[in-house]
């Protein structure tokens, strides 16, 4: 046995194993393709009998998202616990940018949208649904983080039955711009915190500007008058897939959007701005040629891709601030 057994065999045996490991981490590192919520949701309805109503679209996007993460190449990975998932950080990074995104419509949906005044009753299955999508991503013991998700996609559907059976009147989404305009603010936070990560992969000196505007206003603990960010070098690879998971994400619920609240949009004369930011988003998720995460400084001989999604984003943000303020418009 032990002449079988040898010092060389082994080593060519863990070498096999390494680059088989490898290749399927490459594998299971391909992004979810993008889909057209107006096509899904036509086709949905067809298939189950229902009518596309306000809020079907939007519903569909955030289902198909949550879907995604969850049916995509592999599977979750952000909690798994054996190789090679395990030593993978690139898409548990995009998987969380994703996660955000749809938590936060989630919620937007349960408060926001499915109700019509704010003493209004919630939604008995959103009210399950959006704590559900709130577990650890990273739980992979009972109950997984798996398990939840579905629990919540499975609410999601049902809450689009509702919608678009007219017998059932509790099911409704107000396609509103008070509504939309609510959600687009919390958007804004989250593209403004993504961009000013990406920025600082280079070092950023900047002036503590968290107090400006108001006299009276004061903070906690106090900060520097001048601050510099700097991403740790092993934070930069996950930061832009991070961003490009939650691009990829808000693109379709952006898309869904145009659908849903398309008759807001015209009165306001809003849709070419939508149209605008869907544009920029979909730049975020152009192919990446190269085998890394490359982190060249400014102006210099390599290229940034830190820095490149980020002006993605930053113009995205720029156009959803000025959407926002056409829609606070009468």
């Amino acid at each position: 046995m032990k002449k079988y057994i040898t010092p060389k065999r082994l080593l060519g045996a863990t070498a096999l194993l390494i680059f088989l490991l490898w290749i399927v981490s490459i594998f299971w590192s391909v992004e979810p393709d993008r889909f057209e919520p107006r096509e899904l949701a036509q086709q949905q309805a067809l298939e189950k009998n229902e009518k596309v109503v306000a809020g079907y679209t939007m519903t569909t996007s955030l289902i198909a998202v949550a879907e995604a993460l969850l049916n995509k190449s592999g599977g979750y990975l952000s909690n798994d616990v054996i190789p090679p998932s395990v030593m993978m950080d690139n898409m548990p990074s995009w998987e969380f940018g994703a996660l955000e995104m749809t938590r936060d419509l989630a919620l937007a949906m349960r408060k926001d949208f499915s109700r019509s005044q704010s003493q209004s009753v919630e939604n008995a299955y959103l009210t399950k649904a959006q704590p559900q999508f709130n577990n650890d991503s990273l739980s992979w013991i009972l109950p997984s983080a798996e398990s939840k998700y579905q629990e919540g996609i499975d609410n999601l559907y049902f809450y689009r039955t509702s919608l678009a059976d007219v017998s059932l009147q509790q099911g409704q989404f107000y396609a509103r711009a008070d509504n939309l305009r609510d959600w687009l603010k919390q958007m804004e936070k989250r593209l403004g915190s993504l961009s000013q990560r990406l920025s600082a992969s280079v070092g950023q000196d900047r002036i503590d500007t968290n107090l400006a505007g108001d006299a009276e206003a004061s903070q906690s603990t106090p900060t520097a008058h001048k601050l510099v960010d700097k991403t740790s070098w092993w934070r930069l690879d996950n930061n832009f897939y991070e961003a490009r998971g939650a691009s990829w994400a808000l693109l379709h619920f952006l898309k869904a959007v145009e659908v849903d609240f398309a008759d807001v949009l015209e009165k306001k004369n809003a849709k070419v701005s939508l149209q605008q930011i869907i544009r920029e988003l979909e730049a975020t998720q152009e192919s990446i040629w190269s085998p890394v995460i490359l982190n060249g400084s400014g102006f210099g001989m390599l290229a940034n891709h830190s820095l490149v999604m980020a002006n993605y984003i930053s113009r995205a943000n720029a156009a959803l601030i000025e959407l926002s303020e056409l829609l606070n418009q009468g």
